[in-house]
């Protein structure tokens, strides 16, 4: 019997999780199907219903999880701006920040085997780490064994500083690595259009003050402005923001990325569909996740599981338990491994 691995796809935004869940299927051989989808971003809804022939539904808070299909996998890129470094950092005082209580509230009813949630990086360090602390608690007070680490884009192959954190829960105990990363980054100029309209070059006026600090390079590059108006070139990408200036990344020093720059730089497939003005695309992808990242994450994931062809959708149980200060249930007093290193950056 051919196996099929059920998944649903909470804060979809346009499909991020999804494209990488579907590749890792791919790769082992096996069948996936979203049986549901969740979105309250009606672009984003659009977008999504024009790649994937499916509209999400809304407010997550109007889901009755009775009418939610069984599934194998949660998968959930729950909204950022609560820890984000571009918001006020409010956390569960933002309304937004509960939202992972919905998360915690489906896991609760559903008890799919397992789930995958992605966040910015500064999640980790919010309120002292208390918040962080908080969100694993509940995880594992719903009797789940969880591990979470931060990975950088530019570590797998995108030409994008990007760092974010993954949570990962099993509903039995099985032996799980983190993916390593080291592939080696994409070049930049693979990704850049080659002919891009006028309208999208800055005025003369930024592009003088640009230069005015660096020099033009001879390699494609980035040149990335912070808070502060320091400015900064580099052959990648800093992090993709919604809400950013329109000249915080410019290309050369003297254009905006193209939407379909934009998506490259998160491991979209050029297949992808923009329906979307550019104001609405800059946007979805500015808070979507890096593909790659998620699809590594995925994979190891999916062989935990014993999600492959010719195998059943059960767990690989093994002596080896790699989950962070977590003892496994109703096996009180073994120790299970050491805290796991995250490393958060790499030359390039």
């Amino acid at each position: 019997m051919e196996t099929t691995i059920r998944f649903i796809d909470l804060f979809c935004g346009i499909g991020g999780f999804r494209y990488a869940i579907e590749d890792v299927a791919k790769k082992m051989g096996i069948k996936s199907e979203c049986v549901l989808s969740s979105d309250i971003d009606i672009e984003c809804q659009k977008a999504y219903e024009a790649n994937f022939n499916e509209i999400p539904k809304g407010d997550i808070h109007a889901i009755d999880v009775s009418t939610i299909p069984e599934h194998d996998i949660l998968l959930a890129g729950f909204p950022c701006q609560p820890f984000s470094i571009i918001g006020q950092r409010k956390g569960f005082e933002d309304a937004r920040g509960t939202l992972f209580f919905e998360i915690a509230r489906i896991i609760q009813a559903k008890r799919p085997q397992a789930f995958v949630l992605e966040n910015v990086k500064l999640l980790a360090g919010h309120n002292g780490g208390k918040t962080l602390s908080r969100i694993l608690e509940v995880l594992r007070g719903l009797e789940y064994s969880v591990d979470k680490k931060i990975f950088n884009a530019l570590d797998f192959g995108l030409p994008q500083k990007r760092e974010r954190i993954f949570i990962i829960g099993f509903k039995k105990p099985c032996d799980f690595e983190w993916p390593k990363g080291g592939k080696t980054m994409k070049p930049l100029g693979l990704l850049l259009e080659k002919s891009v309209p006028k309208e999208y070059y800055a005025s003369d006026y930024i592009k003088t003050k640009r230069f005015a600090t660096h020099s033009p390079t001879k390699e494609p590059t980035i040149w990335h402005e912070n808070k502060a108006g320091h400015i900064s070139v580099y052959p990648y990408s800093c992090a993709l923001r919604a809400g950013a200036s329109y000249n915080y990344l410019l290309v050369n020093g003297e254009r905006r990325l193209t939407a379909r720059e934009m998506l490259r730089l998160q491991g979209f497939p050029d297949s992808f569909k923009i329906i979307c003005n550019y104001s609405q695309t800059r946007k979805q992808a500015g808070n979507s996740l890096p593909i790659p990242v998620a699809e590594a994450v995925l994979l190891n994931v999916f062989k935990s599981c014993g999600w492959m062809k010719n195998s059943k959708p059960d767990f690989v149980y093994s002596r080896k338990q790699s989950f962070d200060k977590q003892l496994l249930l109703k096996e009180k007093g073994k120790r299970y491994g050491k805290k796991t290193k995250a490393k958060n950056s790499r030359k390039i």
